[in-house]
């Protein structure tokens, strides 16, 4: 049997129609940068997330940039964010000039912990490592910004994180690459991910539970003035016309014929989002028998996408023996992320030393995902929860 990680066989063979129809109507109009279907998408999201605006983007990453950018984050500014996250998240910090300042995770959700996120706050501050630990930096760092990831389809602790960022004078950008459609229960409605912090950024990089056959993205706020400046960050600061450049900015825009491909998919987003909840409710089930497996909690009143399903093993050498038993039986696994950032060559600069972010080094040496998307059957989750046990 061969599974797919991801099936976007499936997926397409439900929406063919409407995205060959879409795409034929670019082609022919010939709007292939900020046509129509740019500005259609870009309400639509927004509607959709509850935001006043959407500004489409070329990608995840160019979403952050624009943000820090359009915030006016740069040298000797401290940025927060997880290390246990994929690159992007501190590469658009340490890109600008800013230094990206590592907060280890909560063992339960894998999001930024609050706590550990307030003792790194006033480290900077204090500029006094034994605080937390802090990155090696020449002169002093000015607290300025915190990227909270929504891993793996989960939001963050948003209620604390704001609260912790507005006693500090900080700004709150959402990094929601993985978790767009995901909710939490706040005052007794359901607040979908992309609504958090000053600006929010997502990514349309295929394997997300919404993706366009290429890259992409998309920043939301609910702020006027933020969103005329994103405007003008994604195509090289420009001004009043294209020749007057007012900021240096990017080349960051959405093609148009990715936002044809999006609209389409956004028709049966809901009902893949509800599969996707049946599809993790059975592994529940089925993996409760796999001896040693850690599962995804999911807080109460929080709803995950699951832009993947991932799981602990007891340890480095049990996660071995479980990807080698699946590997036998034709079952796909990935592992993210086997080193965390704080840890990667990229950022040796910052001197970070192993054992510094002991949760993140923890989870990265026993976590795995297995296949998870909305079409994954459930004789074909048999078949993956026995080549555990086998």
């Amino acid at each position: 049997m061969s599974i797919p990680f991801i099936d976007l066989k499936t997926q397409y063979a439900r929406v063919a129609g409407q995205v060959e129809q879409g795409l034929r109507a670019v082609l022919e109009s010939g709007a292939f940068i900020n046509g129509p279907d740019v500005t259609r998408l870009e309400k639509r999201l927004a509607d959709y997330c509850g935001t006043r605006h959407a500004v489409g983007c070329a990608s995840g990453t160019d979403a952050l940039m624009m943000a820090l950018m359009t915030l006016g984050v740069g040298r000797g500014d401290a940025v927060f964010c997880p290390p246990f996250t994929f690159m992007a998240t501190a590469e658009v910090v340490a890109l600008l000039g800013a230094t990206p300042v590592f907060v280890d995770i909560d063992p339960v959700t894998y999001n930024i912990d609050p706590a550990a996120l307030e003792r790194a706050i006033r480290a900077v501050e204090a500029g006094d490592p034994k605080l937390y630990p802090l990155p090696k930096h020449e002169g002093a760092l000015t607290p300025k910004a915190v990227i909270p990831v929504d891993l793996f389809g989960l939001l963050a602790d948003y209620g604390a994180i704001l609260k912790i960022a507005a006693d500090h004078g900080l700004y709150v950008i959402e990094d929601a690459a993985q978790a767009f459609g995901a909710t939490v229960e706040t005052g007794g409605a359901a607040r979908k991910a992309c609504s958090f912090g000053q600006i929010a950024c997502t990514s349309f990089f295929p394997a997300k539970p919404l993706g366009c056959y290429g890259d992409g993205g998309a920043c939301f706020t609910d702020d006027d003035r933020l969103l005329e400046l994103l405007h003008s960050v994604r195509v090289h600061g420009q001004g009043a016309d294209k020749y007057q450049n007012v900021r240096l900015g990017i080349t960051g825009r959405l093609d148009t014929m990715q936002a044809a491909i999006l609209l389409a998919k956004m028709d049966i987003f809901d009902e893949e989002l509800r599969l996707r909840q049946e599809v993790a409710a059975r592994y529940k089930v089925l993996l409760a028998r796999v001896p040693g497996l850690t599962l995804p909690e999911i807080p109460a009143g929080n709803v995950s996408v699951y832009a993947q399903y991932s799981i602990q093993a007891e340890s480095t050498a049990h996660r071995a023996e479980l990807l080698s038993r699946m590997g036998k039986a034709g079952v796909p696994t990935s592992i993210y992320y086997p080193v965390p950032l704080h840890l990667q060559p990229a950022y040796a600069n910052l001197q970070y030393a192993a054992g510094t972010m002991p949760v993140s080094e923890a989870v990265a040496a026993r976590i795995f995902s297995i296949p998870m998307h909305p079409y994954l059957k459930a004789e074909v989750q048999e078949e993956i929860a026995k080549a555990m046990m086998e």
